[in-house]
């Protein structure tokens, strides 16, 4: 038996956040079961980020080829799954990414096993057994899983832990260079279109002030742009305001979009339809701005504020600077 692994996702030669919150829940699961906990990377010249996560886990797996340099569902999988059953981890968790939630259920298929997506929590049963907790019924309910085979596939919801802290031991670092039939890899990258600027991934962020369509034009984002700023935060949009053109996908909260749990949520002019709430009920405090006082969002929220957004925000945001010393 491998252990306990986590798959490091990255991207740019950054690893994501929701990979040290990992490592950390990995440590408490592999130290209650007398297991090894591992921290696996997929990519090209791989030294860096496993120098990087040395101090947070037991043993780094580089698995490295010029066919993994940039994502390639396929190329990954090939990889990623003839890996896994030669070794046979107890447990492969990664975070809810849109890139794992791409591969994790492909490599699920691949192994046979079953997987969890959107996990709340892991801890262990008696007799070492995992126990996965997840939201059903659009998050109105909490489901516990357990499996009855390994490896178990667990996508985790980014933020849902705490990050590692890192310890004063080194991790061994082991290589293999893999060899991926490409006729297996029947998908082609033709090109990788980034964003423009420095910009905070959505669900690695602390804060988030969202807006809906009760923003009415899109130049009126440029208040929730503001308020973001001043906390330090990053903007976010519903469905509609997204199908309308307003603001780009990557902004967009819910259950089509991206599920976040950020510190601090302001729900901006937004009724709170459930497949938005789908997205964002785990955040820890929610504020909600609307002018109708029966707006479905008032129920999910901590504080509300029955009040025309476009007077209240920039008040907000005004107060919050002096507050803050801005």
């Amino acid at each position: 038996m491998a252990g306990i692994w986590v798959y490091a996702e990255h991207h740019d030669g950054k690893l994501k956040k929701v990979t040290f919150e990992l490592l950390g829940k990995g440590r408490e699961l592999a130290q209650g079961r007398g297991e090894e906990l591992g921290a696996i990377l997929l990519g090209k010249d791989l030294d860096p980020l496993a120098e990087e996560l040395s101090p947070y886990a037991d043993r780094v797996h580089c698995l490295e080829s010029p066919m993994l340099e940039v994502y390639n569902c396929d190329a990954f999988l090939e990889a990623l799954s003839s890996f896994s059953a030669e070794r046979n981890p107890s447990m492969i968790m990664a975070g809810a990414t849109y890139q794992a939630r791409d591969l994790f259920p492909a490599l699920a298929g691949r192994l046979q096993k079953g997987i969890v997506v959107d996990c709340l929590g892991v801890e262990l049963a008696d007799g070492g057994r995992f126990l996965l907790r997840k939201p059903i019924y659009g998050g109105k309910a909490l489901v516990e899983v357990a499996f009855k085979e390994e490896p178990q596939l667990v996508l985790v919801r980014p933020r849902t832990f705490p990050p590692a802290e890192p310890r004063s031991e080194r991790a061994e670092v082991s290589k293999e260079q893999v060899e991926i039939d490409p006729t297996k890899v029947r998908l082609k990258v033709l090109e990788v279109m980034k964003t423009t600027g420095e910009k905070v991934d959505i669900t690695e962020a602390d804060v988030i002030v969202c807006g809906g369509r009760g923003l009415k034009d899109p130049e009126n984002f440029k208040l929730l742009e503001e308020l973001a700023e001043v906390l330090g935060g990053v903007v976010g949009a519903t469905r509609a305001v997204v199908d309308a053109g307003w603001r780009p996908q990557e902004d967009q909260v819910g259950k089509s979009g991206k599920t976040v749990s950020p510190n601090l949520y302001f729900a901006v002019g937004l009724s709170g339809a459930v497949h938005h709430v789908m997205g964002m009920d785990t955040s820890k405090v929610v504020v909600a701005i609307n002018r109708d006082p029966m707006a479905p969002i008032f129920q999910y929220a901590d504080y509300g504020l029955v009040a025309d957004l476009f007077q209240v925000v920039p008040l907000l945001a005004e107060e919050l600077k002096k507050e803050l010393g801005k």
